[in-house]
């Protein structure tokens, strides 16, 4: 590897230079195993083939894994919305560590694409990468301005006054504090579709995403005459709420 090339993966750590070059960065065997099935490989460096004080300089890992790749970028389509499909959407998610987690959860509950609105982290971050454990190979993250995308869901119901209803075979689900409990009969009417909306760490949903919701969730805390938490991370949630709709 070149000094150029050194200095090109250092500049990845930066999302500018990600989205101008196409390119990001995954460190530690098994994370670069499962991207190289999806991806393409532009570089490894190994200790066979870099010495591991420059791996070392070159990690952005507290605790260096070993190998460092560097991997192009997937161009994706936003996807169709399809009957009997799960899908999740992320309203301004913040914290990469957050991100990388809820990407790594959706794998496992067979979620396949995740809508993100434009303020929320970039999935190819090295911090986001690490976090998914190569979750990313099979999980497609998308971002679009997310409440013109829920909003093209609708179908024109009063066009004299430009009233807009749901399309009835699908809903949105959000999380609020009003909600119904998940755990209730009622609380969701199809497992087996719809489009589940994560809100902002601090905020929850921003108001143009929360007025496209038509079923509201609720966590309930235990007991629920007890003060506890003010409220569950949101990695956390979404496991939550994933389970239960895989249950």
């Amino acid at each position: 590897m070149t000094q150029n090339d050194i200095k090109q993966l250092r500049s990845l750590r930066i999302k500018k230079f990600r989205d101008e070059l196409k390119l990001f960065v995954a460190e530690g065997d098994k994370c670069i195993s499962e991207l190289a099935k999806s991806f393409t490989l532009v570089h490894h460096l190994t200790p066979d083939n870099t010495p591991l004080r420059d791996i070392e300089r070159l990690s952005s890992l507290q605790t260096p894994q070993g190998s460092i790749a560097v991997f192009r970028k997937p161009e994706y389509r936003l996807p169709t919305v399809e009957p009997d499909t799960l899908y999740l959407a992320l309203d301004g998610i913040q914290d990469p560590g957050n991100l990388g987690t809820i990407i790594r959860t959706a794998d496992w509950f067979g979620i396949r694409d995740i809508i993100c609105s434009t303020n929320t982290a970039d999935c190819f971050s090295p911090k986001v990468v690490q976090a998914t454990m190569g979750a990313l190979a099979r999980v497609h993250v998308h971002y679009t301005n997310l409440p013109a995308w829920l909003s093209q869901l609708s179908v024109p119901s009063d066009r004299a006054l430009g009233q807009r209803t749901l399309n009835s075979q699908l809903t949105i689900y959000g999380t609020l504090l009003d909600g119904r409990n998940i755990y209730s009969p009622d609380a969701i009417p199809d497992k087996r579709s719809g489009i589940i909306v994560m809100g902002n760490e601090g905020n929850g949903l921003s108001p143009e995403v929360r007025r496209l919701v038509t079923q509201s969730l609720l966590i309930p805390s235990f007991p629920p005459d007890v003060s506890t938490s003010e409220s569950l991370n949101v990695a956390i949630a979404t496991a939550i709420i994933l389970a239960e709709f895989r249950r």
